[in-house]
């Protein structure tokens, strides 16, 4: 039986393994810059509602990010602020040094949820171990990881101390892979998408509009709306502010389990972003 998960409005979460909330609708920045478009960016998404926001060293706008969370003078413990580990910072003591320069850029004295950005080949294992310490440490409420395939996570789970509580991966209809979201489940990893619009593409596809004239609603609702009903939580990109104020009107409406089955059911493994078991790291 498919399992329902609870969708009630933008103040909604899931909840992690150690029972920390992660707001299941978030605000990404990747490509965003890190002057003033980033700075409104999260300003403005604060404002409208939204409590989680996502960076990372690589986007190179942790700075703006941060003085958008200074400038939106809500409580810091009313927000979920996630960065990320780059590949070239990933080894134990660099990772260290690394999440000190996030935070020092982002003006913060913990992040919610810290994430190893890729898997890098001969270093994940050791960064974890890293991971595992800033927890312990409380300086992280939160660890996972991004584009783990099963076999990296069947690495960590070997031999470490803390469950990953997130795996942040491509997901989109081109890009399910229903058995990884299976095994977190079953690991109590939440499952979490980048990429959720396929970099435009999918506003061309067939099915989405049909959905968004069935549901009277926008493509781009329609798959934030396919993320959570699925207990995925999603961190759509924008800048601009009535964007980031329509990608948070999914509350009022449901799929029907045949669309989404039938969503599901358009997986090619045509990725948007680089395999992670090819990335040239």
């Amino acid at each position: 039986m498919e399992k329902r998960f609870s969708i009630t409005d933008l103040n909604g979460s899931f909840t992690l393994h150690n029972g920390v909330k992660m707001p299941y609708l978030g605000l990404g920045t990747y490509q965003a810059d890190n002057e003033q478009e980033v700075v409104e960016a999260v300003k403005n998404a604060i404002e409208i509602g939204y409590r989680h926001i996502d960076t990372a060293a690589i986007y190179q706008n942790e700075e703006g990010v941060g003085k958008g969370l200074r400038e939106s003078k809500v409580d810091r413990s009313e927000l979920f602020v996630v960065s990320k580990v780059w590949n070239n910072d990933q080894g134990y003591e660099s990772t260290i040094k690394a999440f000190e320069q996030s935070l020092e850029r982002l003006g913060l004295d913990y992040l919610d949820l810290y994430l190893i950005h890729w898997p890098v080949r001969g270093k994940y294992t050791e960064t974890w171990k890293a991971l595992e310490y800033l927890y312990n440490q409380k300086r992280i409420r939160a660890i996972g990881v991004s584009n783990f395939l099963q076999h990296h996570l069947e690495d960590i789970l070997e031999d470490c101390t803390v469950v990953p509580m997130v795996n942040q991966m491509e997901f989109h209809p081109h890009v399910v892979q229903q058995d990884l979201i299976d095994f977190c489940r079953a690991h109590a990893i939440q499952y979490e998408s980048w990429s959720p619009f396929m970099q435009g593409e999918v506003f061309k596809l067939e099915i989405c509009n049909e959905l968004a004239k069935k549901y009277a609603k926008s493509v781009a609702q329609v798959i934030l709306r396919y993320n959570l009903q699925k207990g995925i939580v999603a961190i759509p990109k924008s800048v601009h502010t009535e964007r980031i104020r329509s990608n948070a009107d999914i509350f009022e409406f449901e799929l029907s389990k045949e669309d989404i089955a039938y969503l599901d059911s358009l997986e090619n493994g045509k990725r948007t972003g680089p395999d992670p078991d090819n990335f040239d790291f």
